[in-house]
């Protein structure tokens, strides 16, 4: 997969900054199209996409069980599964996770009973037989499961969508740029994140400031670009619309990328983080771009004007 360039572009004169750096910026985007193009078809990324299609996608009552009784929880699955599908081993001790699975038996085309409730229901339907009824789900019944921090074994793929490199003075800059942003900002230690896996948050309140709460980790230049990416969520996403998630966080990844990689960092691993959304493709970026370089640009020229006030 391409990297991205490590040499800092600088636009000092004045009269042609906007423009060299809307030139820029528009190249950027259009490396980070191919990165993801390469991403989506490197073999990491095909590892990875097959352990995650063995993983269950459950229902919000049933997330909301695991999240009740392991709020860390990440990766679920059950016992024989993390031992058959991804040779792992629950750890002697662990207290199971319990959800609701579902129950699939032949069911009465007309009472929708398995069987053997059929037959004890007032239900009169005999027209075909049971053993010609058709599968459906008849009830739910309680099963365990276990979070892969229970478990011991061989690693999964993982894709390494972190930045990288030196910030020096950027995160306390990225911070004081956030009143000329009209931000509320908070770096968060993370025993007191309350978020779950997610890196930040972006929270939007009536007649107030947005809030953006990032959590806190070794890796500062990640932290930076987390800070970029949820600046650019407060700067742009305030409506709410479901049907924009995906692209909300196209802009804001592409923001961040283009920020990252102005202040000399490697954000390369954004292609994977955006190669990992499936409801668009990489050149809804493109469709984008007016969006991605004016908020870049602006998130740019606050912290470059921090830095040289320091």
């Amino acid at each position: 997969m391409a990297t991205s360039s490590s040499t800092q572009e600088t636009f000092d004169n004045s009269d042609t900054r906007h423009d060299e750096m809307h030139r820029t910026i528009e190249a950027w985007i259009q490396d980070l199209v191919d990165e993801v193009d390469n991403a989506v078809s490197s073999e990491q990324f095909t590892e990875w996409l097959d352990v995650q299609s063995r993983f269950h996608d459950y229902s919000h009552r049933n997330t909301l069980l695991i999240k009740l009784q392991c709020p860390e929880a990440t990766r679920v699955a059950g016992y024989r599964t993390w031992q058959n599908e991804f040779d792992r081993h629950v750890k002697e001790g662990e207290t199971a996770i319990w959800i609701w699975a579902p129950i699939i038996a032949k069911q009465c085309p007309d009472c929708g009973n398995s069987p053997s409730y059929h037959e004890r229901s007032d239900c009169e339907y005999d027209e075909t037989p049971p053993g010609s009824w058709e599968k459906g789900l008849v009830g739910f019944r309680p099963a365990p499961v276990f979070d892969i921090s229970q478990t011991d074994g061989e690693p999964l793929p993982d894709l390494e969508t972190e930045a990288r490199g030196q910030t020096d003075e950027l995160i306390p800059a990225l911070l004081e740029a956030a009143d000329a942003l009209e931000v509320d900002v908070a770096v968060v230690p993370p025993q007191d994140w309350s978020h779950g896996d997610a890196s930040g948050v972006c929270q939007y309140r009536p007649a107030q400031q947005p809030r953006v709460a990032v959590r806190d980790r070794e890796n500062d230049a990640d932290l930076a670009v987390t800070l970029v990416h949820e600046y650019t969520h407060a700067l742009l996403h305030s409506v709410d619309d479901e049907a924009e998630r995906s692209k909300r966080e196209l802009e804001a990844e592409a923001v961040g990328y283009i920020v990252g990689r102005y202040f000399e960092l490697d954000t390369s691993g954004s292609a994977f983080y955006l190669a990992a959304w499936e409801d668009d493709e990489p050149e809804s970026i493109l469709d984008r771009l007016e969006r991605i370089s004016s908020t870049a640009h602006e998130i740019i020229d606050v912290v470059d004007g921090v830095m040289a006030d320091e």
